[in-house]
């Protein structure tokens, strides 16, 4: 337990350069470190050292510059808002612009992250120790924003020698409560309590915070690493950019059962697709009894008029049959003002076929594969018999929906191809 802790920043150190030791001049302005404490380093001076810094050739844009370096060091866009892109970097960070900065470094030049962090927090730690014979931590920070949150604040974004989370999972409260999904991310506690004697501005790139020995180990441990949360546990991985691309035909389930509800909320998102004339010419039946669901595979085993091929149509019953849940879209032609109107009944179609495709997405957000396949579109008739559906709704194929047996990596297409301009 934390009683009380120091925190002062180390004044002394100079304008940093590409090649410069920074263990060695952060041991000669703070010569009086002590086992257990804890530096922390701004990102910046590190990545100055290590020459992550891009320069402007003359008569080059230094916008443009900084454009490009930005999407040098992006590996996936979560979100744009006109110039500003959060974005996801090879370290796993998801951060704005990927941390490329244009402050505090001379006109022309940008600044990147460093590449490998934590093998930077574990140089500086090795070369103190080296120099001055002390076990301290070493965190490298950098300034993010947070969601949800207004103003930036520092995290770390490597360390060694610190155990970077304090998991409260499995012990009790003061009521005696069990703890199920506390954990404390320590280093980012000392970064950002470190970044309140440190400032943008003052020329102080590294503090000190002592008190905090129970926190340090002596081997370099894990880093920043062991906080970057992975994809399939992070409940908001899906940028506003992944979205619709996140959608992938899936035909191979798990067989786990996923419930209703994740498919009624897709639904729900479904049902806002645009209609002509303001109608709502689209229906969703979710097949949920075991007697409804027999009855439909049956019918489309029976009465599935060939498709393409006999070996096609074959595949696709059997991926209705494995997916622990099928939904048949409609469309109700009484929802028209004239039903009788080809024009309007190919409007309504269309619509449908909007709110197939805001299905498919919301799905995919829900973390659940699907395969939208054609069906129900040959067995119409039978199909409305099957499942006791008025006469005046036409099924639009069966969406399979469970979770993916595998991995679905999202699909970005170059749209020149399909792309004409006039």
């Amino acid at each position: 337990m934390t009683s009380a802790i120091d925190i002062w920043g180390v004044q002394g150190i100079p304008e940093i350069a590409h090649g410069d030791d920074l263990a060695a001049l952060v041991a000669a302005a703070t010569p009086g470190l002590r086992d257990g404490d804890v530096v922390v380093v701004t990102s910046k001076v590190v990545s100055k050292a290590e020459g992550r810094v891009r320069r402007a050739a003359p008569g080059d844009d230094l916008e443009r510059m900084r454009d490009d370096a930005i999407t040098a060091e992006t590996v996936r866009v979560v979100a744009r808002r006109g110039p500003t892109r959060i974005v996801q970097t090879a370290h796993g960070f998801v951060m704005a612009a990927a941390g490329v900065d244009e402050s505090n470094t001379p006109e022309g030049t940008v600044v990147l992250l460093p590449l490998d962090p934590d093998a930077s927090a574990r140089a500086i730690r090795a070369g103190l120790r080296e120099r001055l014979g002390v076990t301290v931590a070493v965190v490298v920070t950098d300034t993010f924003g947070r969601p949800w949150r207004v103003g930036q604040t520092d995290v770390a974004l490597g360390a060694a020698g610190l155990a970077v989370v304090d998991d409260h999972r499995g012990r009790t409260d003061a009521h005696g409560r069990p703890l199920l999904v506390t954990e404390i991310a320590i280093a980012d506690e000392v970064a950002a309590a470190a970044d309140l004697v440190k400032g943008k501005s003052t020329g102080v790139p590294v503090a000190v915070v002592r008190g905090l020995a129970h926190h340090t180990t002596r081997e370099d441990g894990p880093g920043v690493r062991a906080l970057v949360r992975p994809s399939e546990l992070d409940m908001f991985s899906l940028g506003a950019r992944d979205v619709v691309s996140s959608r992938r035909t899936v035909r191979e389930f798990t067989g786990e059962p996923i419930g209703t509800e994740p498919v009624r909320r897709a639904i729900a998102a479904a049902v806002t697709a645009p209609a002509p004339y303001a109608s709502t010419p689209w229906r969703f039946v979710l097949v949920e009894s075991a007697d409804a669901r027999a009855r439909l595979l049956d019918t489309l085993e029976t009465h599935w008029a060939d498709p393409p091929g006999e070996t096609e149509r074959a595949e696709s019953v059997d991926v209705l049959c494995r997916a622990p849940v099928l939904v048949v879209p409609c469309v109700d032609r009484s929802a028209l003002r004239h039903a009788g109107d080809p024009a309007e009944v190919e409007m309504a179609t269309l619509s449908a076929g909007a709110a197939v495709e805001n299905l498919l997405v919301a799905l995919a957000v829900e973390q659940l594969g699907s395969a939208w396949i054609a069906s129900t579109l040959y067995c119409r008739d039978a199909t409305r018999t099957a499942l006791d559906l008025p006469a005046h709704w036409d099924p639009m194929g069966t969406v399979a929906i469970g979770r993916p047996a595998k991995p679905v990596d999202p699909r970005d297409r170059d749209p020149a191809p399909y792309l004409e301009t006039r």
